[in-house]
C-alpha cells in the first residue's frame, strides 16, 4: 500500500515538474522573440525637411528638400524630393496687384503641406529668395519692393511651417549657391553620396567645377580661382561645407539676363542655369558630349536663317512666344560665352549645358539649403532600445535557459527513477 502511494506521489511530482519546465520553456521562447523583435524593429526615419522658394524674374518655383537629421561634418546630405512651379509671372510683376499674391502662393504651399508629414510641419524651415527681378524693382522703387516682400511674408506666415523670411538675395549669393548645387550633385564635395545613390562613376573630390548661370534678368559666373586668391573682396564668398572651407569668385551681371537683353534689343528697335539649358536643349545641344563650337555656330546660323512660316510649321508644338525668341537667345548665349567670358574653341569642350542632375534642379536653391543646414542643429542618430552587449547577453541567457529546460525535461520524462532515487 505504501509503495503504491509513493509511486503516485512520484508521478504527481513528475507531472508538476514537467508542467513547470514546460511553462519555463514557453516563457523563454516568448522572451527570445520579444527581445529579437524589439531590437530589430525598423527605426523611424530620422529626417528633416526644408522648403526654398526661388522667386525669379519670370516665375517662382518651390523646392522641397530632405536630409538625415544627424548630418555629416555639420552639413546635411540633402536631396530634392519635390518641385512645384507657381502659376503666373515672377513676384516683381505683382507690385501693382498685391492682393493676388496670396492666391498665387496657395497651390504650391498646399502641395508642400501634403508632401511633408504633418508632424514635421512646425520644424520645417521655409525660405524665400528673390533674385534679379526684385533687384531691379528695388532699384526702381525700393518702397514698392518692400511692400511686395511684406505681403509675401504675411502670406507665408499663414502656413504651419517655420518661416524664416523673404529677402532679395544678391547676385553674388545667387551665383555662389548655384556653384554649390552643381558641385554637390556632381560629387565634388566629401559628403556620403551613397545615401543619395548619386556618386558618379570615376568621381573624385579633387577640384571643383565652375558655374555659369543665365537667368531672365541677370547672369552669374562662379568658380574657385586656380591660385585660390581673389583680388576683389566684393566678388569673394566663403563657405564651410562638410568640414572643408571654400573661397569662390562670383560675379553677377544685372540686366544681362536673357529676357532683359531681349527687352534692350527691342527697346533699341534693332529690327530660371535654366536659360542656358532650355535654349540649348531646344537646339539639341544638351547631349552628354558637348558639340563643337563650330557646330553650334553653324546650327544657330541655319536656324536663324529659316523663314518664320517654315519654323512655325516645323515646330508647331512650340509656343510662338518661345519660338520667336530662340534665335535671339541662342545668338545672345553664343555672344556671352565667346565675347563676354572668352571661351575658345579649346575651352568650349569643357562646357556642359545642364538643367537637372539626378532629378535635382541645378539652380541656386539646393546650394542655399545646403549652406543653411550648417545653422540647423544636428540630432543624435536614432539607436536601438538595447545596447549590443545587452542584446547579446539576453539572447544567450534565454537560449541557455531554454536548452537547460529541454534537457531536464527529457531526462525526467525518460528516466524518472534517477530523479527520484533519493526518495526511495
Amino acid at each position: 500500500m505504501e509503495d503504491r502511494k509513493e509511486s503516485e506521489l512520484k508521478s504527481f511530482c513528475s507531472r508538476n515538474v514537467l508542467i513547470i519546465l514546460g511553462f519555463s520553456s514557453i516563457m523563454a521562447v516568448i522572451a527570445l522573440i520579444a527581445v529579437g523583435l524589439t531590437q530589430n524593429k525598423p527605426l523611424p526615419e530620422n529626417v528633416k525637411y526644408g522648403i526654398v522658394l526661388d522667386a525669379g524674374s519670370s516665375h517662382t518655383s518651390l523646392y522641397i528638400y530632405k536630409w538625415p537629421a544627424e548630418k555629416e561634418n555639420d552639413t546635411g546630405v540633402v536631396h530634392q524630393i519635390e518641385e512645384c512651379k507657381l502659376k503666373g509671372p515672377g513676384i516683381s510683376r505683382y507690385a501693382q496687384r498685391l492682393n493676388e499674391i496670396d492666391a498665387y502662393l496657395t497651390e504650391c504651399m498646399e502641395r508642400a503641406s501634403q508632401v511633408i508629414p504633418k508632424s514635421q510641419h512646425q520644424g520645417t524651415p521655409v525660405y524665400l529668395g528673390a533674385t534679379a527681378g526684385m533687384r531691379l524693382l528695388r532699384m526702381e522703387n525700393e518702397q514698392l519692393a518692400d511692400k511686395v516682400l511684406s505681403v509675401v511674408t504675411k502670406s507665408l506666415n499663414n502656413y504651419h511651417f517655420d518661416f524664416h523670411g523673404a529677402r532679395i538675395i544678391t547676385g553674388q549669393e545667387e551665383g555662389a549657391y548655384g556653384w554649390i548645387t552643381i558641385n554637390y550633385l556632381l560629387g565634388k564635395f566629401t559628403q556620403k553620396l551613397s545615401w543619395l545613390n548619386l556618386k558618379p562613376n570615376g568621381g573624385n573630390s579633387q577640384g571643383t567645377y565652375g558655374a555659369l548661370d543665365l537667368g531672365g534678368a541677370s547672369t552669374q559666373i562662379t568658380f574657385v580661382p586656380q591660385n585660390e586668391r581673389i583680388e576683389s573682396p566684393s566678388n569673394a564668398l566663403h563657405f564651410r561645407l562638410y568640414g572643408k572651407d571654400y573661397s569662390v569668385y562670383t560675379h553677377s551681371f544685372l540686366c544681362y539676363g536673357k529676357d532683359q537683353a531681349l527687352r534692350q534689343k527691342l527697346a533699341k528697335d534693332i529690327q530660371a542655369f535654366s536659360a542656358y539649358y532650355y535654349v540649348m536643349e531646344f537646339l539639341n545641344f544638351t547631349s552628354e558630349e558637348t558639340p563643337t563650337q563650330e557646330k553650334v555656330i553653324d546650327s544657330m546660323e541655319k536656324f536663324c536663317s529659316q523663314p518664320w512660316k517654315e519654323l512655325k510649321t516645323y515646330f508647331g508644338d512650340v509656343k510662338e512666344k518661345y519660338l520667336s525668341e530662340y534665335c535671339f537667345s541662342g545668338a545672345y548665349i553664343l555672344s556671352l560665352l565667346l565675347n563676354g567670358y572668352h571661351f575658345t574653341a579649346d575651352s568650349w569642350k569643357n562646357i556642359h549645358f545642364m538643367g537637372k542632375i539626378h532629378s535635382s534642379s541645378v539652380g541656386w536653391t539646393l546650394g542655399y539649403m545646403l549652406n543653411l543646414t550648417n545653422m540647423i542643429p544636428a540630432e543624435e542618430p536614432l539607436s536601438t532600445p538595447l545596447s549590443h552587449s545587452t542584446y547579446v547577453f539576453l539572447m544567450v541567457l534565454f537560449s541557455l535557459i531554454l536548452v537547460a529546460v529541454a534537457i531536464i525535461g527529457l531526462f525526467i520524462f525518460h528516466k524518472p527513477s534517477y530523479f527520484w532515487k533519493d526518495m526511495v
